[in-house]
């Protein structure tokens, strides 16, 4: 996703993503909020999140660790805090031009609720992005999803790649730890 550099309106490292989703929507910000999970494991420590925003509203998601966007990239962010959040401004023809260029090549686009739904666990705020957006953004995505698919915790668990990846790296740490506790002999490894 190329975008342009924008103006920095605020960085901050949050201990939940509905600070950021709120003062977004609150703002009424044009423009995106660079994301990054401070517990990187399951990203094996790259890559970090951006969702753009109009008056507010989410509009895309891009995961640049994971190359993948839309609901699939909310997964791939939904992980424990803190996080980094910086929120940069552009004009409304800046991110039009960006966000009509990457809707045509990806299928990155979501529901205004669906970041305060899956990242942020709350219905209410949800709620409130879905009043303040237009009409036609609160229609299907071009998959038919809704506000309502399965959990972030639910798409994390479909996600078989994630799990292997999280069972080897326990596995490789529980052995680095019982070789430097010395138990190597008492568990044949």
């Amino acid at each position: 996703m190329n975008l342009p550099r924008g103006e920095l309106v605020r960085s901050r490292v949050v201990s939940h993503p509905a600070t950021m989703l709120e003062t977004v929507l609150e703002r009424e910000l044009t423009g995106y909020a660079v994301f990054e999970p401070q517990d990187s494991l399951l990203l094996d420590a790259e890559g970090h999140g951006i969702i753009t925003f109009e008056a507010g509203i989410p509009n895309l998601v891009y995961h640049t660790g994971t190359n993948r966007g839309g609901s699939v990239a909310l997964a791939d962010l939904a992980m424990p805090g803190p996080y980094s959040i910086d929120l940069f401004r552009l004009s409304g023809d800046e991110l039009a031009s960006v966000e009509g260029g990457e809707r045509n090549e990806y299928d990155w686009e979501i529901p205004p609720g669906m970041p305060a739904k899956r990242l942020a666990g709350d219905p209410e705020l949800a709620d409130r992005t879905r009043e303040q957006a237009p009409t036609e953004r609160n229609r299907l995505t071009s998959d038919g999803e809704t506000d309502d698919p399965p959990s972030a915790v639910e798409a994390f668990l479909e996600n078989d790649e994630k799990i292997d990846a999280i069972r080897e790296q326990a596995r490789e740490e529980a052995q680095r730890r019982a070789e430097e506790w010395g138990l190597n002999d008492q568990l044949g490894t």
